[in-house]
């Protein structure tokens, strides 16, 4: 069975994660979502919120699985039984980024990384870019599934 880690901290989640949630899902066997929080940056939902808004977009796809942590990744990799992480890319520079990381992790632990790169249609989006535009009431309707724009929308009324 081909298992697979696709971490982030999905603060909230986009239809650009979507898209590489669901194109993850369907080549391997078992994906785990792995929702973290991102210290470098001020959370907007809480952890728990987050995992919540993943588990109702990934409902559809059987062999998703949900789970947040704290830590390591190659520590939480292990946990699960895993040995691959799954990254989505944007543009080059999500790449020489994530080709540090993929490497750490490789030395820290038996991980693969693979990368799939975003569909065209998001590879402008992000998490704090739809959040930037709700704040100032733009129709971010596009860009995160509907459940996720209700939940952002709710929490940054005035």
């Amino acid at each position: 069975m081909t298992a697979a880690v696709c971490p982030g901290s999905f603060d909230p989640v986009t239809n650009g994660h979507l898209d590489v949630i669901e194109r993850a899902a369907a080549s391997f066997d078992r994906l785990v979502v792995a929702c973290t929080r991102n210290l470098g940056k001020r959370e907007l939902f809480g952890i728990e919120d987050r995992v919540d808004l993943i588990r109702q977009v990934t409902g559809h796809l059987p062999n998703v699985e949900v789970a947040d942590f704290e830590g390591l990744l190659v520590d939480f990799c292990r946990e699960q039984g895993v040995q691959v992480v799954v990254k989505g890319l944007r543009a080059v520079s999500d790449f020489e980024y994530e080709l540090q990381m993929a490497q750490m992790n490789g030395r820290l632990g038996e991980v693969e990384t693979f990368f799939l790169t975003t569909s065209p249609v998001y590879s402008f989006l992000s998490s704090s870019l739809v959040k930037e535009v709700a704040r100032f009431g733009g129709d971010i309707s596009d860009f995160v599934p509907e459940v996720v724009a209700e939940r952002l929308t709710a929490r940054l009324a005035p």
